[in-house]
């Protein structure tokens, strides 16, 4: 059934962490289960989070997210350009899911001529989406009013003036001072800036909202726009999240009675999405850690990826944390590595162009009989496979998931065996097996898999070591209507879409 047109809709924010990607994927569902075909859209993403699409393009995590929500697959155009950090001053490039290289933050976004490039690709990506979607759900970064980069901005009001979306400022009440953040944010608009801005959501209230009715009327009056609605701060709704600084917020210790996961915390961890699943699963504890102490504590170590291998895995050497990792294997306990982190489990890992650093080469922990060589094509892909299904089989099915961002070719030492963690569809083997209690591979994803996740739990002997296959695709389901129906009960739709349902002023 035609729905209607909707007008694009926008949700930026005072700032970084505001809520601004979760309000932004419950609106995705919600337009979904209205009957509309959205689709989510963020100019520019700045995360270690990324995720290979089905035609092996790289994008960021939280449109990957938003997509899910919508109920369609993710695209490059979601989000054309994504800055990958590699240090405390550059990123590497991703436009259009490809990279394009390394700059520094000066260079970024200081170079006008750039961002307009990149802008314009941008409204491009923009504009094929609008196309076959309805409506188009904008996010934005950080603050809407960092009046020094508001000129070079490709990714708030500069993209919500170009597509006339219908623009909701998401403000974060659990960190204080909303009321200034609020008018500030607004008050520094321009007015052709101003005129989006449709409505403002309070967002992690904690107690009574009730006791917030003042305070709208307050902000109401400062600002001259309506407060469309007051989001209760949520704990038993997981959404997957996009910036590191979550990170602070989770385990980081051992508990009692649960098989405790140690995931290494690198100076340059990325896509720690892979081990959302183990937070779900009631069997698991697991924690981010750089202590060798609480490394040697827990059941299973996990080397995640990283944005810089070299760097961390001397990092590694250095803090006791490699050492730490050699003494938990031979004591029996079990040792996995994803991506980079699979790569730092063999002998060497040598970097012959300079690709990360003036490193040519490190030590690796000596746990798998192979030896990675960086080299500068980046593997962006999506596959399907069987978990160990051996060298010689050849499966009637590939019930299994996961996707490839990595930049290095990993061979095999003298006369080793081949020893595959993976079969996938194509043909291609991935991994090394060494045996039940150590292996590696370049599968990020692969931890969502239920029987992954049966085998990590096999011959751990806890509690709940026993517990029902865990089906982390219906959570997910289940946790995107649960937001949905959250954000739906606390703001205000029928306005919402009483506007989106306005002509755009270049249709009047």
């Amino acid at each position: 059934m035609d729905k209607g047109l909707l007008k694009p809709i926008m949700f930026v924010g005072t700032c970084s962490d505001a809520g601004k990607s979760v309000i932004n994927a419950a609106f995705c569902r919600i337009f979904k289960q209205d009957g509309y075909a959205p689709a989510p859209f963020k100019a520019q993403n700045m995360s270690l989070n990324s995720y290979s699409t089905p035609e092996g393009g790289e994008m960021g995590r939280a449109q990957v997210v938003q997509a899910e929500a919508c109920g369609i697959a993710p695209h490059t155009d979601m989000n054309p350009v994504l800055l990958k950090p590699t240090s405390d001053k550059g990123s590497q490039v991703v436009l259009n899911g490809r990279p394009v290289g390394n700059l520094s933050a000066k260079d970024y976004f200081g170079g006008k001529a750039q961002k307009a490039q990149l802008f314009e690709e941008a409204k491009a990506a923009f504009d094929r989406l609008r196309a076959h979607h309805n409506p188009v759900v904008l996010e934005g970064a950080g603050s809407i009013s960092e009046l020094n980069l508001r000129d070079r901005d490709i990714t708030n009001m500069r993209m919500a003036q170009y597509a006339e979306a219908d623009t909701y400022l998401v403000a974060d009440i659990d960190r204080g001072g909303v009321f200034a953040s609020v008018y500030g944010s607004i008050a520094l608009l321009r007015p052709e800036e101003r005129r989006l801005i449709k409505g403002i959501i309070i967002n992690k209230f904690r107690g009574d909202v009730s006791l917030f009715e003042e305070g709208k009327r307050i902000i109401e009056e400062l600002t001259g726009v309506p407060v469309v609605g007051v989001v209760p701060f949520f704990r038993d709704i997981r959404i997957e999240a996009e910036d590191s600084v979550v990170l602070d917020s989770k385990s980081h210790s051992f508990q009692a009675g649960k098989i405790n996961v140690a995931i290494i915390l690198l100076r340059r961890l990325s896509n720690f999405t892979d081990f959302d699943v183990l937070e779900m699963d009631e069997r698991f504890n697991p924690y981010y850690t750089n202590s060798p102490e609480e490394v040697e504590k827990a059941d299973i170590i996990i080397l995640p990826g990283s944005k810089n291998t070299l760097a961390d895995l001397q990092s590694l050497r250095a803090n006791g944390i490699a050492d730490a990792i050699i003494r938990a294997y031979k004591a029996g306990k079990k040792v996995v590595g994803i991506c980079g982190g699979y790569q730092m489990m063999g002998a060497r890992l040598e970097d012959p162009e300079g690709l990360e650093g003036n490193l040519p080469a490190v030590p690796g922990l000596g746990l798998l009989p192979q030896v990675t060589i960086l080299e500068p094509e980046k593997i962006t892909r999506q596959s399907r496979f069987v978990f160990l299904a051996g060298k010689s089989d050849v499966p009637a099915s590939f019930p299994c998931k996961g996707y490839e961002i990595h930049m290095g070719r990993t061979v095999l030492l003298g006369d080793a065996a081949e020893r595959p963690v993976a079969c996938l569809e194509e043909g291609r083997r991935d991994g090394y097996y060494l045996n039940g209690r150590c292996w590696g591979c370049y599968l990020h994803g692969i931890l969502d898999n239920p029987e992954v996740l049966d085998s990590l739990a096999e011959g751990i002997g806890t509690s709940v070591a026993l517990a029902a296959t865990f089906d982390y695709a219906a959570f997910k389901e289940e946790q995107y209507d649960r937001l949905a129906e959250w954000v739906r009960s606390h703001v205000d739709m029928e306005y919402i879409y009483s506007q989106l349902r306005q002509p755009r002023l270049a249709d009047r």
